[in-house]
């Protein structure tokens, strides 16, 4: 699966993420998944998301119009990520940074940005929320994959001194799908690009097993920054957005299985629900 870019891609090292200001940022586009074996599989459907500035939350969130921690059509809830900490705790910031020193990452003092969905009408699934946590400088430090599957449990993945455009694995280590074993490793890419002055985000996740690569998936979007008025537009367009991402991972799920596609049985939750990248050979395979 190609990614369709219009702009070319940026691979500066370790700088800053290109929205810039500390505003919530909407991105709309697209979320693709192609699976290459033993049948092939494919789709791609419009998705929107947010982009939030974690550490001048209330701020952003007073100057855009979106609800957090209280009642809203559209809202973000602390206790959606992490351990579920609230407001009052710190939040779901304080539980990352409590994360990311646990595990040598000391010096990401700076901004954090969290991509991930919101809820819509009082419910959301985040498949895969993304943390981009930086310096004191403005300079990326580390990237959090937290990952949550239909059974309820929740895994994070730390990549620890990222750079925009490169490739970083890691050894899968939590149950998604059954229609997967829990093995081989993911590579993670992380992308933008500028169409014009409009920012432009992709986040790139290929998965390979033992036997070489399996899956293709990404998910894009066009930036912008959010503004009162877009909340009810967006309630109107995408209304069913929240249920619609986990009825289509069962329609998805019921069509792999209509083609034959083997069934896994799920295996226990890993004991730790952190895992370090790590070097993967061709494969996938951890070394």
């Amino acid at each position: 699966m190609q990614l369709r870019e219009s702009a070319p891609l940026a691979h500066a090292p370790t700088a800053a993420v290109p929205w810039g200001d500390d505003r919530i940022w909407i991105g709309e586009g697209m979320v693709r998944h192609h699976r290459l074996r033993p049948r092939a599989h494919g789709f791609e459907h419009r998705t929107w998301f947010a982009l939030l500035p974690m550490h001048a939350l209330p701020q952003a969130a007073a100057a855009s119009g979106l609800a957090v921690n209280r009642r809203g059509a559209i809202a973000f809830f602390d206790a959606d990520h992490g351990d579920g900490r609230g407001p009052a705790a710190g939040g779901a910031l304080a539980w990352l940074r409590a994360l990311l020193a646990a595990h040598g990452v000391r010096d990401a003092d700076g901004p954090v940005w969290l991509h991930t969905y919101l809820r819509v009408l009082g419910y959301a699934f985040k498949p895969v929320s993304f943390w981009y946590c930086h310096r004191a400088d403005g300079t990326l430090r580390a990237i959090v994959a937290e990952v949550n599957n239909t059974f309820g449990e929740r895994h994070c993945y730390v990549l620890d001194r990222p750079a925009w455009g490169a490739t970083l694995h890691a050894p899968k280590a939590f149950h998604v799908s059954p229609f997967c074993r829990v093995e081989g490793g993911y590579a993670f890419r992380f992308l933008h690009a500028r169409a014009g002055e409009q920012p432009r985000t992709v986040v790139r996740i290929d998965y390979a097993d033992q036997a070489g690569a399996l899956l293709r998936t990404s998910v894009s979007g066009a930036l912008r920054p959010a503004e009162p008025g877009d909340w009810p537009r967006l309630l109107w367009r995408h209304r069913w957005h929240s249920a619609a991402v986990i009825a289509r991972i069962h329609w998805h799920a019921l069509r792999l299985w209509l083609k034959g596609v083997p069934v896994h049985a799920k295996p226990p939750a890993p004991a730790l629900w952190v895992t370090r990248q790590s070097p993967l050979n061709p494969t996938g395979a951890v070394r």
